[in-house]
């Protein structure tokens, strides 16, 4: 997009009484923001305009906005950011049908055809390791069958899907909250990078807005726009994840929840959702089974095989499977592996230091240990 093009999106944006549907609206009656700038009063109130917003749009943004709209060019420029309109072909395409699509999208890394592929994984920010190891597998899969994972780097659940599907050399795209050339939460930053040169992070806030709290719940409707499907693989029943979940069931999107255990209670919101008639899933393959019918052929053709396959060479020996067979999900410590297995202290670790190489086991603080 040019400057001067980009200009006059800011410019209409900026002018009070004007709203994202707004602009939509007008966007689309006269097929470019400088058009609906250049319209004359009775122009604008044929085309349903009320005589306060023809005047608001004939005087255009004030000098204050005028300023913004100048550094916020500026800041485009220097952070090298790019901005795709709701006119551009190359937006994309699954977000464009949306009931409110953004006018404006900023993206660093890059966004690719391939995303057309996507799936989203949302859930508490307060994740359990358990929840958090899910997250990770299903996210791990679904990037390497070819599918990118949308999610919101937030904390917890989130972030764990931005790491599954880097972790599988696949496809990743955040969405933010906040201007485009901030990071939230900061401790995020490498995390950030590494989004970027396997995917994107994407934002519809101008640059420098803080991660307002009113921000996100917009930014939902985003990860959702992006996706085939929203998976919620833990939540407490007040939880944003559910917002998302609800906003991707209006705009015809799958809905998928992970059950967990009635009593805990960041299981409470995915559990819910099935209540509500959501998708049960376990692993990835069942997700790509629900969203393979909706799929035209030349993506169908882009999913691999389900992963689900057994690793030559990756056969584990007796003391290493029984010490595997007594972890689950949910940390164990050594202790208990030790009671429940019957063997020594010795073959136990050696077991668990074995299992960790090949990335069959996690370890977590206080000598625990879960299934990856």
């Amino acid at each position: 997009m040019t400057r001067a093009v980009l200009e006059s999106w800011l410019r209409l944006q900026a002018i009070d009484g004007v709203g994202d549907l707004t602009v939509l609206r007008l966007v689309r009656a006269w097929h470019s923001p400088d058009a609906v700038l250049h319209a004359s009063r009775d122009e604008l109130i044929q085309r349903g305009c009320s005589s306060q917003l023809a005047d608001a749009i004939r005087c255009g943004p004030d000098r204050s906005a005028c300023r913004s709209i100048e550094r916020e060019l500026k800041a485009i420029e220097r952070e090298r950011v790019e901005v795709r309109s709701l006119l551009d072909p190359a937006y994309p395409a699954r977000l464009k049908i949306i009931a409110d699509p953004p006018p404006l999208l900023y993206i660093t890394g890059t966004l690719t055809e391939q995303d057309e592929l996507a799936v989203a994984i949302v859930g508490a920010r307060r994740a359990t390791p358990a929840g958090r190891a899910m997250t990770e597998e299903l996210s791990h899969d679904l990037a390497g069958a070819g599918m990118t994972v949308v999610s919101g780097l937030a904390r917890g659940i989130d972030a764990a899907a931005h790491r599954g599907a880097l972790d599988a050399q696949g496809r990743t795209i955040a969405v933010l909250g906040c201007g485009i050339d901030r990071t939230y939460p900061p401790e995020h930053e490498r995390l950030r990078r590494q989004i970027e040169e396997r995917g994107a992070i994407v934002s519809e806030v101008p640059m420098g807005a803080p991660p307002h709290s009113h921000h996100f719940p917009r930014r939902n409707r985003i990860i959702s726009g992006l996706s085939l499907g929203v998976i919620v693989t833990e939540a407490a029943i007040s939880s944003g994840s559910l917002i998302t979940a609800r906003l991707a069931a209006e705009q015809g999107r799958e809905v998928f929840a992970v059950p967990g255990f009635v009593k805990e209670n960041t299981s409470r919101g995915t559990n819910a959702l099935l209540k509500e008639g959501a998708a049960l899933i376990e692993r990835a393959q069942d997700v790509i089974d629900a969203v393979l019918p909706q799929l035209e052929p030349a993506l169908r053709l882009r999913l691999q095989p389900s992963l689900e396959k057994s690793v030559p060479g990756d056969r584990l020996g007796d003391e290493e499977q029984q010490v595997y067979d007594v972890l689950s999900y949910d940390p164990v410590t050594v202790d208990n592996v030790i009671v429940a297995t019957g063997l020594s202290v010795s073959i136990v670790m050696a077991s668990l230091l074995s299992l960790e190489l090949r990335q069959r086991v996690r370890p977590l603080p206080g000598q625990r240990y879960l299934r990856t």
